[in-house]
């Protein structure tokens, strides 16, 4: 080689290093590839302008219209990917969507009609329109499906017809109903799924087959326990201010971690009493800023007068006098914010608009109780006619903080000689099935249930829903139990069904009803629950949000500092 071969030979090895040196200090490995869906604005990492929310949980299951799909991200999914004909205002009323609706008003007194008229513009993510069809859809499986939440307001609606290619709809109702306006939020795509294999209970089970919202699905990836929402440049209103919000799932210790690293900027977290101690430690040295975040949620135990060995109301009013009701609240909220909204009202949620403590516990011992229904306390256990009395509490399965309270039901019924079993079932199946058919045979029959109350907005359709009967779908006329408990007092059914159609005041209603369910032993409210919600400076227009709605139901709005 010559001299001047062998110089440039080492001037390119020279080169080669230093390239290498400065790729290695300078360039970042590029993100993983990620399908895009159409319509979606893939943004270059570098470029993204997102807040990363630290959760507790992103499993499945997002129907908001189920009591198996109650849950925070469900709540803040729904705010965001669906389109609501309503939303909470700041002050909890209500508020008509203009994103959705031009207009929504009652236009006829007899029959009592309601009509709603939808933008022009207002479309699906696959360009189908919102339309006439998407509210058929949701009034057929609310007023039909088992293990709906709220559905006696759409048990109101006879018909409903539309006009103008579908944009203008035309809803009957078989009686006056004041609450209306609490009906069609987080509509549905039917043109998907009305003929989807499974049906409506396969309904938002793992994905959303189309939305209509600011933002749109990038990546819903329940095993790394992370969803990315883009903006959804397809919305027909005003942007969103991010490109991304992610929602990230970790235990409370790694979150707190995560804001301290500046990984997460907002989290919103069932704290307990560990967490709170944690994010207090860190607001010493890192400013942020915390609220309590009530969720539109109580937690109660059911003793269902379905249940062959609850039929009698000694026996319910024994097992609800078993418990320690301060111990069970006190364990299911884990000393977190929700220990402070103790639940005394069998209908409005503490933080609900017209909340008022209507608790008066039974001062009967549970061993006369029990000995008045035909007990007898042999070897530490109750039994009659040589049958022990032997409960079986059901809980949704891996779902908190129902079956950390089954668990402690069933420990203190022992402590006066009842025994249970705890049954966790998964939550499609109990709200489904369990509590929505008659058992067949004492081995299924769940005597005991620690599951949600879920306010939506009108505490009429809640007391109706929770509390009232049915008339039989057969066309006999016959009243039967249409709620999870199979309760039904025809002594209050009237008074129910004149709260729900206005023919008297709800607080006059509940003054006369409350006190017959306390009494009757059917239901136990606990607490509601609530997340905090911690936000550090970079997050910003980062609020509680409107009540119930949840905090992300204003993630529109939000921003990014520096971004």
């Amino acid at each position: 080689m010559t001299r001047s071969g062998g110089t440039r030979a080492r001037a390119a090895v020279a080169a080669v290093v230093a390239l290498l040196a400065l790729s290695a200090c300078s360039v970042t490995p590029p993100p993983p590839l990620v399908p895009s869906t159409p319509g979606m604005t893939v943004v270059p990492k570098e470029k993204l302008n997102e807040i990363v929310v630290g959760v507790d949980e992103v499993k499945g299951s997002y129907n908001p219209h189920t009591t198996a799909g109650q849950s925070t991200v469900t709540t803040a999914l729904s705010s965001l990917l669906l389109p609501s004909t309503f939303r909470n205002d700041t002050d909890g009323s209500p508020r008509m969507d203009r994103d959705l609706l031009v207009g929504a008003e009652v236009t006829r007194a007899e029959p009592y009609t309601v009509t709603y008229t939808i933008r022009r513009d207002a479309s699906w993510s696959d360009s189908a329109p919102i339309a006439a069809e998407d509210f058929v859809y949701l009034w057929e499986r609310m007023r039909e499906e088992p293990g709906v939440v709220d559905p006696a307001g759409y048990r109101l609606i006879s018909d409903i017809t539309s006009r103008e290619g579908g944009k203008v709809v035309e809803v009957v109702f078989s009686a006056p109903y004041p609450g209306w306006r609490s009906l069609f939020a987080d509509l549905l795509p039917a043109h998907l799924l009305k003929d989807a294999p499974g049906g409506w209970a396969a309904a938002l089970t793992d994905s959303f087959p189309a939305t209509a919202g600011p933002f749109a699905v990038r990546t819903l990836d329940q095993p790394r326990g992370e969803i990315v929402l883009e903006r959804n440049d397809r919305f027909w209103a005003q942007p969103t201010a991010l490109d991304r919000v992610v929602l990230r799932r970790a235990s409370q210790h790694e979150t707190v971690e995560a804001l301290k690293n500046g990984d997460d900027q907002v989290a919103l977290i069932r704290a307990d009493a560990i967490a709170l101690k944690d994010i207090g430690e860190l607001g010493r040295t890192t400013p942020l800023t915390t609220v309590a975040v009530p969720r539109p949620e109580v937690v109660q135990v059911l003793a269902r007068p379905a249940a062959p060995q609850l039929a009698d109301v000694r026996v319910r009013q024994a097992v609800f006098n078993a418990l320690n009701r301060d111990e069970l609240i006190a364990i299911g909220s884990r000393s977190g914010p929700g220990s402070t909204l103790r639940a005394d009202s069998q209908v409005v949620p503490p933080t609900g608009a017209g909340y008022l403590p209507t608790y008066q516990p039974n001062p009967t011992p549970v061993a006369q109780l029990l000995t008045e229904a035909g007990y007898a306390l042999r070897d530490g256990q109750w039994e009659r006619d040589g049958k022990q009395l032997a409960l079986t509490i059901a809980a949704p399965a891996g779902v908190e903080p129902y079956v950390t309270v089954a668990s402690q039901v069933q420990r203190q019924l022992s402590l006066s000689g009842i025994a249970g079993r705890v049954l966790t079932t998964p939550p499609d199946q109990l709200f489904g099935r369990d509590l929505s058919t008659p058992a067949t045979t004492n081995a299924d029959v769940v005597d005991i249930a620690v599951v949600p109350r879920v306010d939506t907005g009108d505490p009429a359709a809640t007391l109706a829903s929770a509390f009232g009967c049915r008339t039989s779908s057969r066309g006999t006329g016959t009243p039967i139990p249409g709620n999870p408990t199979g309760f039904c007092d025809q002594s209050v059914q009237t008074t129910i069904e004149d709260a729900l159609t206005g023919r008297v005041l709800l607080s006059d209603a509940l003054a006369r009803v409350e006190p017959v369910l306390w009494q009757q032993a059917v239901a136990l409210p606990l607490f509601q629950v609530a997340d905090l919600l911690v936000v550090l400076p970079q997050a910003q227009n980062v609020t509680a949000g409107a009540p119930f709605a949840g905090p992300l139901s204003e993630a529109a709005t939000w921003r990014r500092e520096g971004r």
